[in-house]
């Protein structure tokens, strides 16, 4: 199926999507404060510049959107059918990106937790993913204690 809008006016569309700041990382963040969790956001200084970092737990959270990071058997991650050359090679290189990010953080000693786009989607896969979110960060707090 053909684009719907010309090479222009998609260029101008997908320039418009947000890097950071995205709903998805905001449901998170604000998750993580209700919670008691303090974090800074997208430090320069670390490779990949993670959405949350979480140093008192040694802890990066990625929150990724399905589509840019090409999330393996999700619907939203889908390719479009216009220019599919310029797309797969676009979405591959944020894949590679993406590892050579993670495998530096955990040189560095970083744990790294990965929120897709499609596990908050609705209040239900939210809520399952916050939980397990909570579980992990209560367990190293558990650690730190002991």
């Amino acid at each position: 199926m053909a684009d719907v809008f010309t090479k222009k006016k998609r260029s101008d569309v997908m320039s418009k999507i947000r890097a950071k700041n995205t709903k998805p990382e905001l449901l998170v963040r604000q998750f993580l404060f209700s919670k008691g969790f303090r974090y800074r956001l997208h430090q320069d200084a670390l490779p990949g510049k993670p959405d949350i970092i979480l140093k008192k737990y040694k802890t990066i959270i990625f929150v990724n959107g399905c589509f840019w990071h090409g999330h393996k058997n999700c619907k939203k991650s889908i390719l479009p059918t216009s220019n599919i050359t310029f797309w797969k090679g676009k979405i591959q290189a944020n894949i590679d990106r993406d590892k050579r990010s993670k495998r530096s953080l955990k040189k560095l000693g970083w744990s790294i937790l990965t929120i897709w786009e499609c596990d908050i989607k609705n209040k239900m896969t939210l809520t399952k993913t916050m939980n397990k979110l909570l579980k992990y960060l209560n367990g190293i707090k558990a650690e730190l204690n002991y």
